[in-house]
């Protein structure tokens, strides 16, 4: 179905929430037709920020929003969903649009799997009926059943569609840049090259797998590393357990802006608890790059003045290899909280794969590398 049909059918004139890939078409033409922050349409930092931008909606216009996400996302609406829209609260209608990562029967990567299995469960615990949308599903079907859902909608109640893969389409091509010149695999290259044998944690994404590829490249094994591949924006805090469970190890953690923003009270925890062997890396591009190049708000905020208001101790922005190296180095050699963001351009190699160990061999071999340390 095309896109353009599907938010006709919705007849809603305000959106907020995370991109997905499976939601790209409609993230696409969110964008191309809106902008992305603004009266009509806003990228959130998570999803239960989402559902408060639709609550505030809602209450000062009395129409119903929409809030879209990967069913990843579920998680982080559920608090808001059961304790501020639903009926016995303040019965606030909204209408969630949910990409279905990890559908059972589909292949799909491990983070996504469980999550895939639980979704309409999810969606049936917090009494939200919904619409599974598919390649063959048509704008006929969609508008009548969105008839049905407008009486729930009226009485306070929240409607979901849930989105298989290619189930919307959006023709006009949009093209996300930024004025940066680093590539993340480069800098993830050099983080590399100056962590030495030190612990990493990586965040989902493509940050993991490149961190993957160059382990593979360098012939070297992948123990000293810690592929979150699901949970986004929690590599900070995985990272920070372990430093204070290791002082004497040097844990480095290779965050993206979308991650760090989704959770950023992470860091204020963090740098309250100040271990002297973390340190912190924001590859910041601005940009949802792993789901479709979607922008964040990152390209505004001075991420630098964030980490220096929590109280990191040494913190640096750079935006050239030869000032990272600088920074990589004095993190390196210096016993303090460490904080670096890199400024980073959109772009990852076409032919870039994915991890050929599974997540639990990740773990295993991990926790074994710890201890040795």
């Amino acid at each position: 179905m095309r896109v353009e049909e599907f938010v006709s059918a919705l007849n809603a004139d305000f959106f907020a929430g995370v991109p997905d890939s499976q939601l790209k078409a409609l993230c696409n033409y969110l964008v191309f037709h809106y902008g992305v922050n603004g009266t009509n349409h806003i990228i959130a930092a998570n999803e239960g920020n989402a559902v408060g931008l639709a609550a505030g909606y809602h209450l000062a216009t009395g129409k119903v929003p929409v809030v879209y996400m990967q069913n990843s996302g579920e998680g982080n609406v559920i608090n808001p969903v059961a304790s501020l829209l639903n009926e016995k609260v303040y019965g606030i209608p909204c209408i969630f649009v949910i990409g279905w990562r990890g559908e059972p029967g589909v292949h799909d990567e491990p983070q996504h799997i469980y999550q895939g299995e639980v979704t309409c469960e999810l969606l049936d615990a917090m009494d939200i009926r919904y619409m599974i949308l598919s390649q063959e599903t048509t704008f006929k079907e969609v508008a009548e059943k969105q008839k049905e859902f407008d009486a729930l909608l009226q009485s306070g109640k929240q409607v979901a569609y849930v989105v298989r893969k290619g189930a919307l389409s959006f023709e006009q091509k949009v093209e996300y840049k930024n004025g940066n010149r680093m590539l993340r695999e480069e800098i993830i290259k050099h983080v590399v090259d100056v962590s030495g044998d030190d612990t990493i944690v990586s965040t989902t994404g493509k940050a993991s797998r490149e961190l993957f590829e160059i382990r593979e490249a360098n012939r070297q094994g992948h123990g000293h590393d810690f592929l979150t591949v699901g949970s986004m924006g929690h590599s900070s805090s995985i990272a920070l357990a372990v430093a204070l469970q290791k002082p004497d190890e040097k844990v480095w953690v290779i965050d993206g802006d979308g991650a760090a923003l989704m959770h950023m009270g992470a860091m204020a925890v963090i740098a309250a608890n100040k271990p002297k062997n973390l340190v912190h890396i924001v590859i910041n591009n601005a940009s949802h790059e792993t789901v479709g190049g979607q922008p964040t708000v990152m390209g505004s905020v001075d991420l630098v003045k964030v980490a220096e208001g929590c109280g990191y101790e040494n913190v640096t922005g750079v935006a050239c290899f030869e000032d990272l190296d600088e920074a990589l180095k004095r993190a390196k050699n210096k016993n303090e909280l460490a904080f670096i963001e890199v400024k980073c351009a959109i772009g990852a190699r076409d032919d870039l794969g994915r991890p050929t160990t599974t997540a639990q061999d990740n773990k295993k071999a991990f926790m074994e590398t710890l201890k040795q340390k």
